[in-house]
């Protein structure tokens, strides 16, 4: 039964970590499009308040859960060269999460150097990961 509940934590935290990180670099695009103070100080807190209130607490809370779940079973999991590739996918995903608060806070300090056709592009990451990572949880081809 914990494992159960451990598991739909994990997802619904992943569901909401994604959601931050799909949005937050759409929220670059428009923030670098934008060519007047009021808008771009308006981007700036909904970028800081998505980033600190939704995608850390969630990015936590999603690394804490699998660690738990791992932990169950620690043996059977680490024996799995699937998970091995999840777990990669993830560090270079909290590695990406890192990156865009980098990036905010350049916005915040007037020093973004980037197009919004870069933001544009920077925005698919997640979604790649994304799909490795489902297809190696319901698939584990190895």
């Amino acid at each position: 039964m914990l494992y159960l509940w451990l598991k739909a934590l994990h997802i619904i935290a992943l569901v909401c970590w994604f959601a931050g990180l799909f949005y937050l670099p759409r929220l670059f695009v428009y923030h670098a499009m934008s060519d007047d103070q009021i808008s771009r100080d308006r981007f700036c807190t909904m970028e800081r308040k998505l980033y600190r209130g939704i995608m850390t607490p969630s990015m936590i809370a999603t690394v804490l859960l699998g660690i738990g779940l791992i932990s169950l079973n620690p043996g059977f999991y680490f024996s799995q060269g699937w998970m091995h590739a999840k777990l990669s996918l993830v560090v270079l995903l909290v590695i990406y999460h890192f990156m865009c608060g980098a990036q905010m806070k350049r916005f915040a300090r007037g020093e973004n150097q980037r197009t919004h056709v870069f933001y544009r592009w920077f925005n698919e990451a997640p979604v790649l990961v994304l799909l490795g990572v489902v297809i190696l949880v319901v698939v584990k081809p190895f």
